[in-house]
C-alpha cells in the first residue's frame, strides 16, 4: 500500500514545505477526478457521450459501442487516440461533441482555491482533455485563474498521458525542471513516467475508474484521499 502522508511542519511559520516538496517550483495538476471528487460523476456524462459518438460513427449498438470505447481507452490512454488511429477521427469534432455536458454539478471550492494560491511557484493544468472543456470545469469550481496555463491534448500532439512524450513535451513547452516539479493525478499509472523524469508524485486515490490500475509505491510519493484536505494541511 502506498503511504498516506501527513505534514508536521506549519507552513505559515516555516515558509517552507516538507521533504522534496521544499524544492518544488512547478505544480502540475491533472483535472478530472483530481481537482474535484470522482463521486461527482462528471465523467459519467462524458462516457455516455463517447459511447454515442462511437455508436453513431460505426453504426454500433450501445453495448458494442461501449465495449469498443473502453478498449480504446485502456489500450491507448484515451478513447480519442484509438479513434484517431483506427478511424481517422477529427479530434476537434470529437472533443466538441463529448465535452458538451452539464458542468453545473460542480460547486465552487473556495478552500481548494485558497490552498492552491498558497503554493510557492507556478501552477499548470496537465490534462488529456482540451482547453475549452478545462476552462469550463475550472471556472465552475472557481479556480481557473489559479493556473498559469493549461497543457491539453492538443499541446501533447495527441500523445496522452501516460505516454512519456506528453511529459517531456510539457517540460519543454513550459520550461519545467522535472527535478523541481510535483505532479498529481487520479490515475496511478499516469504517475510512473513523471516519477521516471524525477518529479515528486501524488496519487489522488478516490475511486475513479481504473484509478488504481498499475499502482505501486515505487513511483507514488504521496497517496491523497482528498486533494483539498491534503493541500490545506500542506500549506497551513
Amino acid at each position: 500500500m502506498t503511504r498516506r502522508t501527513t505534514f508536521e511542519n506549519d507552513f505559515s511559520l516555516t515558509g517552507s514545505l516538507p521533504g522534496r516538496l521544499s524544492g518544488v517550483n512547478s505544480w502540475l495538476f491533472d483535472m478530472d477526478n483530481s481537482l474535484y471528487q470522482a463521486s461527482v460523476n462528471l465523467f459519467a456524462q462524458i462516457d455516455r457521450k463517447m459511447e454515442a459518438y462511437v455508436g453513431q460513427l460505426l453504426g454500433l449498438g450501445r453495448d458494442e459501442a461501449r465495449a469498443l470505447q473502453k478498449r480504446y481507452f485502456h489500450e491507448h490512454g484515451t478513447t480519442l487516440k484509438g479513434l484517431m488511429l483506427s478511424h481517422q477521427v477529427d479530434p476537434y469534432h470529437f472533443l466538441s461533441f463529448v465535452h458538451d455536458i452539464d458542468t453545473s454539478v460542480l460547486d465552487p471550492n473556495p478552500r481548494l482555491r485558497a490552498a492552491l494560491m498558497k503554493l510557492p511557484g507556478r501552477r499548470i493544468i496537465f490534462t488529456n482533455g482540451d482547453r475549452p472543456y478545462a476552462e469550463r470545469v475550472l471556472g465552475a469550481i472557481g479556480i481557473l485563474d489559479c493556473f498559469e496555463d493549461i497543457h491539453d491534448i492538443h499541446a501533447m500532439d495527441y500523445h496522452p498521458k501516460p505516454d512519456p512524450r506528453a511529459y517531456s513535451g510539457l517540460c519543454a513547452a513550459h520550461g519545467v525542471d522535472p527535478a523541481r516539479a510535483f505532479f498529481v493525478d487520479d490515475m496511478a499509472h499516469n504517475l510512473k513516467p513523471a516519477h521516471a523524469l524525477g518529479m515528486v508524485t501524488g496519487w489522488v486515490n478516490n475511486g475513479s475508474e481504473r484509478g488504481d490500475h498499475g499502482h505501486s509505491p515505487d513511483f507514488i510519493d504521496h497517496e491523497i484521499a482528498d486533494l483539498t484536505d491534503w493541500l490545506e494541511e500542506l500549506t497551513r
